[in-house]
C-alpha cells in the first residue's frame, strides 16, 4: 500500500466549509468563526502595519479574506498542495493575496522571504515522517526575526478528538501533541518558543459567557486547540 504522504483535499475544495460547518455544530461556531479567530490571536501579538506573510496549506483562502479585514496593508501569499483548493481562493478576488500550489515539499519563495508564516490545522494532514522538512523549509524562507505561528488540534480535548473521528477529511489525521509539536520547532532552530491552549468553551448557549476567560486560561492543556509562536 503506497504510503500517506498528504491528505487529499480537492474533492472537498468546493465544499470546504459547508462540510466543515456542519461537523462542528457542537462547537457553537462556523468554520469562517474559526478561521477568523485564528487571525484574531495574530492581531493580538502583531502590531506592524506592513509585513509580509504566508500561509502554508491555504486552503480555500478563508485566512486571507480576514487578514486582509484586519491587517489591510499586510502582503498575504497562500500556497497548497491542492490545486483545486488554490483555485477555490483564487476565485475569493482577495486584494494584496496571491495564490499558487505547490508540491508539499519545497516552499517555493527565496530564502528570508516572509515576516510572519502561518500554518494551521495541516500537520495532521501530513504524514510525520515530512514534519522536518516542511518545518525546515518554513524556517529557510521566514526573515531573521521573523514569526512562525503553528496552530493545532489538542488530542487531549475529548470534544476535539470526536469531531476529527466524526469528520470525513479527517479520516486519516492523526493529531500532534504539543509536545510533539514543539519539540518539532525546536529542532528546526526556531527559538523564543510561546505556547497558548484555545477555545475551552461553546461559542454559543450557556457557557459561552465565560469566553472572555480564555485568554487567562491558555496555560491550561485542555482547549480545543493550541498554537505554538517562534522566531527565528
Amino acid at each position: 500500500m503506497r504510503e500517506r504522504t498528504f491528505d487529499d483535499f480537492d474533492k472537498f475544495a468546493g465544499d470546504y466549509r459547508k462540510i466543515h460547518s456542519d461537523n462542528i455544530k457542537l462547537s457553537g461556531g462556523d468554520s469562517y468563526y474559526f478561521a477568523e479567530h485564528k487571525v484574531l490571536e495574530l492581531k493580538k501579538q502583531e502590531k506592524d502595519i506592513n509585513l509580509k506573510m504566508l500561509d502554508v496549506g491555504c486552503g480555500d483562502g478563508a485566512t486571507e479574506f480576514f487578514v486582509k479585514k484586519h491587517f489591510p496593508s499586510w502582503q498575504t501569499y497562500g500556497i497548497d498542495v491542492s490545486g483545486q483548493s488554490i483555485d477555490v481562493a483564487r476565485s475569493r478576488n482577495i486584494d494584496s493575496a496571491i495564490f499558487q500550489l505547490y508540491d508539499g515539499l519545497t516552499i517555493p519563495f527565496n530564502d528570508n522571504y516572509f515576516d510572519v508564516i502561518f500554518v494551521a490545522a495541516v500537520l495532521h494532514h501530513i504524514n510525520f515522517s515530512l514534519h522536518d522538512t516542511v518545518i525546515n523549509e518554513i524556517y529557510r524562507v521566514l526573515k531573521p526575526g521573523g514569526r512562525f505561528y503553528l496552530f493545532e488540534h489538542n488530542p487531549l480535548n475529548p470534544v476535539t478528538k470526536y469531531l476529527v473521528k466524526t469528520c470525513v477529511f479527517d479520516k486519516d489525521a492523526r493529531l500532534l501533541t504539543y509536545v510533539y509539536a514543539k519539540r518539532k520547532i525546536k529542532t528546526a532552530a526556531f527559538g523564543s518558543i510561546k505556547r497558548k491552549f484555545i477555545l475551552f468553551f461553546p461559542r454559543k448557549g450557556i457557557f459561552s459567557r465565560f469566553i472572555k476567560l480564555e485568554d487567562v486560561l491558555g496555560w491550561l492543556p485542555l482547549g480545543a486547540q493550541y498554537y505554538y509562536r517562534s522566531i527565528k
